[in-house]
């Protein structure tokens, strides 16, 4: 795809763009990482083929340690001027209550975080619309080249493409998958029939039965609706993959009966978007000049709901620890790329993301019995700590901090 002559000026094929940091990738990933730089006073070029991202079914909701994250990192009150506020989510199994999950959350679609991530961008001009078609590393200058006939010269080229591998591919970097067709999801929003609000704010429902392959269907608030995300390990060949698409109230209910009495007759209000995850890592990804932050380095389960956190841990390590202190050095060689690589936070969250993706998976699917034991103490547990906290209002909240103490 060419330059987009609509929003970028004409200029001459020759023109070279100088930056300290080009970063390929304008999602989430790139945008965050782009916007934290460039705040800092470096100088940032964001390459990426579309003014405006796509409404594309990936991240939708930020919580918990996420929210820590962007705090951190400046951007909470971004988030709060593009999500949904949510407080309390109802969850059950087999339409009864297991517990309640108490805590700040945002729902939101995913083209609107991307849109708030590049707004935090002090220039706006650091966007260039355009496409990278080659990319050439050195021990010290890195220089791209784009569809346009721009290029672009950089000390460090940070690549942030997510799954699309083609670039990393020029450079030798090779996508080696842990487990084809790890997980399916479905998202969609819905509405009751009546008009009527749902008598929750959020709502989780956890699979009933082992051979359906239902981890869980999340229902959350959006500026559309309630949204639902629903997360599953199962053959995506499955012919309920198709009713899921075609059929999508029904099928949610005779997958998850016990939704039945908390959704009413309801209905789906948008266009069924859906992913076929593969758990993957890059090998031969430690190259001078050229850094692999987010999906572009290791994918994760959606299911798992560490994606974000892996990638948050990426930019704040890689834009307030190791990018400005390599830059204020000469060379850009591989001793500096490891560092990145070898940062304690960051492979502790690599970890962490597959250790949960295999978990989840295992929760859900095996049958074996000694997962039904451990997935009926799952939930009894959870249950059994919901009931002592309604007895004794707190009472959760001071164990968990005594156990941070």
């Amino acid at each position: 795809m060419t330059a987009d002559r609509t929003v970028t000026e004409p200029i001459a094929a020759t023109e070279t763009i100088v930056a300290d940091i080009a970063i390929v990738g304008g999602g989430l990933a790139g945008s965050l990482a782009a916007a934290v730089l460039a705040r800092a006073g470096h100088r940032v070029a964001l390459v990426d083929k579309r003014a405006v991202y796509p409404d594309e079914f990936r991240v939708e909701k930020i919580g918990g340690h996420q929210l820590e994250i962007f705090r951190r990192l400046g951007f909470i009150g971004g988030l709060e001027s593009v999500g949904c506020p949510y407080d309390r989510v109802l969850n059950i199994r087999e339409g009864k209550v297991v517990d309640v999950s108490i805590g700040r959350a945002y729902g939101l679609p995913y083209a609107d975080l991307v849109a708030m991530a590049r707004r935090q961008m002090p220039d706006p001009s650091s966007l260039i619309v355009d496409e990278v078609t080659a990319v050439r590393s050195s021990d010290d200058v890195q220089h791209l080249e784009l569809a346009s006939g721009r290029r672009v010269s950089a000390r460090l080229v940070v690549l942030a493409t997510g799954m699309a591998g083609a670039l990393g591919y020029k450079l030798g970097i090779r996508r080696r998958v842990l487990a084809e067709r790890h997980s399916v999801s479905f998202g969609f929003t819905i509405a009751r029939r009546d008009g009527a609000p749902f008598d929750f704010e959020a709502l989780t429902c956890y699979g009933e039965r082992t051979a359906d392959g239902i981890d869980y269907l999340s229902l959350f608030p959006v500026s559309a609706g309630m949204r639902a995300n629903l997360f599953m390990f199962r053959d995506p060949t499955d012919p309920v993959m198709r009713d899921l698409r075609r059929e999508t109230e029904a099928t949610v209910l005779r997958l998850l009966p016990g939704l039945q009495p908390y959704l009413g007759d309801f209905r789906v209000t948008d266009r069924i978007q859906n992913w076929v995850m593969d758990l993957s890592v890059v090998e031969g990804h430690l190259q001078a000049g050229v850094v692999l932050i987010g999906d572009a380095f290791q994918t994760n389960c959606p299911a798992a709901g560490t994606g974000v956190a892996r990638l948050l841990t990426d930019v704040e390590r890689l834009c307030t620890e190791y990018a400005p202190r390599w830059l204020m050095t000469e060379g850009m060689g591989r001793e500096k790329i490891s560092e990145f690589y070898a940062d304690r936070d960051k492979v502790a969250a690599d970890q962490h993301s597959l250790k949960m993706a295999r978990f989840r998976q295992a929760l859900t699917s095996r049958d074996d019995i000694g997962w039904d034991v451990r997935r009926r103490l799952h939930f009894l547990r959870r249950s059994i700590t919901h009931r002592v906290d309604q007895m004794r209002p707190g009472w959760l909240a001071h164990v968990r901090t005594a156990l941070r103490a």
